[in-house]
């Protein structure tokens, strides 16, 4: 009888600390914080926002390269990066900046806004897109293959970018509860 009691109550506290909020802000950390929230600022897009895609992305390794060259904690790619830091008057981009945690955050940012302001303020499609590339959505939406919303996800025809979106929103929403009070 003492072995059930003491078992249920580990379960119990497990449960507990499973559950906690500090617990669960070691899965959802804030790093690089003040880039983020900076960006955030200078762009409109919701800092929770960002931190999921980062999270999604590179899992907060500044130095995280994909196998197609995205680089960084946003995985900007370089021809991605030189673009917008033309849009943005950076001085002699390399695309190496796109490992520095303050110029991958703001060009990453910068394009994600580029990419809602595409899509009319769908944010659902925007990150489709910054995974998928706005081309493809683009056409997705208008041959009416998906219709841009978050409950229609089964109809992405790229798996990655299914997942993609789904990871994004979900992480989206724990850094809200989490963060937001």
């Amino acid at each position: 009888m003492k072995i059930i009691i003491i078992f249920i109550l580990i379960i119990v506290v497990m449960l507990s600390v499973l559950n906690s909020e500090w617990f669960l802000k070691l899965f959802y950390p804030q790093r690089h914080k003040d880039f983020v929230e900076e960006a955030s600022k200078k762009y409109g897009i919701d800092p929770h926002l960002i931190m999921a895609i980062i999270k999604v992305e590179s899992k907060f390794d500044v130095k995280a390269q994909s196998a197609k060259g995205a680089r960084g904690l946003m995985q900007v790619l370089p021809e991605t990066g030189q673009w917008v830091a033309q849009e943005l008057n950076y001085r002699d981009f390399d695309a190496d900046l796109l490992f520095e945690p303050r110029d991958n955050i703001n060009i990453g940012t910068w394009y994600l806004k580029y990419l809602i302001k595409q899509f009319n303020g769908n944010i659902i499609a925007a990150i489709a897109a910054y995974n998928g590339g706005e081309t493809n959505v683009k056409k997705w939406i208008n041959k009416g293959i998906w219709s841009g919303s978050f409950n229609d996800l089964k109809d992405i025809p790229f798996k990655e970018t299914r997942n993609y979106v789904y990871k994004v929103i979900m992480d989206y929403k724990t850094y809200r509860d989490l963060y937001e009070k």
